[in-house]
């Protein structure tokens, strides 16, 4: 992130607390799928709600590829696919302002290649120019709502198409795409299975609205200690906050501090991974809730 006030925090608070109506209101139900409203927008699902695409999909294939959802301006998703269309996991990944599409390959190193051999599919959606100072636009005070609908048509199309185990989608980022993986977890609560944060969290003020209360996505947090603080924000105590707010929901959480300041934590890939694979819809108590497989950073604890 770059030098910016704290605040942005009432823009995000502004985007996920309270309903709005019309294409974009930040607590819509995403696609047609099933979803017993409760009251601003919040819904109770069962299984994941998977959305129904609202444009027309795209022919799919490695690299950048265009969708266009309806009411919103056609955006590039960079996608790495595996070798031929089955169910298997797909991996959102948020990249940090100043970077790009190829920072999840930066991030995964080998692991991205891993996820893709087992049938796995990783999306980096690239940043619109117009969002602001930040790639992302609830990053940036605004309650457009482009990024989620844009993803909410990603699972859609790729769903259709086949590439999606609809219990195992999951999300990513580092920085201002960690925070924008943050307020993914909570704004697509009604499909995500799990989420992994690398100096992302819960600034002050942000008071999100869960928007599934039932599902119980489970969060790996990581963040890089006490110089982990980018002008004027503290992603430590963030991450610690993400941490406490999803442990007194009933979630399962780990928190990881790297100790290496504002910086992706590269060994912590294949972990990640396997914590993604574990940790699908439903997997409610965790299978990791006694503790983490000793492949895990040593770093990272319950």
């Amino acid at each position: 992130m770059t030098k910016r006030s704290l605040s942005w925090v009432l823009g995000l608070l502004a985007a996920c607390g309270g309903s709005t109506s019309g294409n974009g209101g930040p607590d819509a139900t995403p696609g047609s799928g099933s979803g017993t409203p409760d009251g601003g927008g919040v819904i109770n699902s069962a299984t994941p709600t998977i959305p129904t695409p609202t444009g027309t999909c795209p022919t799919l294939a490695n690299g950048d590829v265009t969708f266009a959802p309806a009411g919103m301006a056609p955006r590039k998703v960079k996608l790495n696919l595996p070798d031929h269309a089955a169910p298997g996991q797909l991996v959102f990944y948020w990249y940090a302002t100043g970077s790009g599409t190829f920072e999840s390959a930066y991030s995964l190193g080998s692991t991205l290649s891993a996820i893709t051999a087992a049938g796995g599919t990783v999306a980096t959606p690239y940043a619109d120019a117009s969002a602001g100072q930040f790639e992302w636009f609830i990053v940036n005070q605004s309650p457009k709502q482009d990024d989620f609908l844009l993803a909410d048509e990603v699972v859609g199309c790729l769903s259709q198409a086949g590439y999606v185990d609809p219990k195992h989608i999951h999300a990513m980022g580092m920085s201002a795409g960690a925070l924008q993986t943050t307020a993914f977890s909570f704004i697509r609560a009604s499909y995500v299975a799990s989420v992994a944060t690398y100096s992302g969290g819960i600034p002050p003020q942000f008071m999100p609205v869960d928007q599934d209360p039932t599902n119980k996505f489970a969060a790996l947090i990581f963040d890089g200690g006490a110089t982990d603080d980018v002008f004027g924000v503290d992603f430590q105590a963030a991450s610690k906050a993400y941490k406490a707010k999803l442990d007194a929901d009933g979630h399962f959480t780990a928190i990881c501090d790297h100790g290496k300041g504002h910086d992706i934590p590269l060994d912590a890939a294949p972990s990640v991974a396997a914590f993604f694979t574990a940790n699908g819809w439903g997997a409610w108590p965790s299978p990791y809730a006694s503790g983490l497989p000793s492949t895990f950073p040593s770093y990272c604890s319950l």
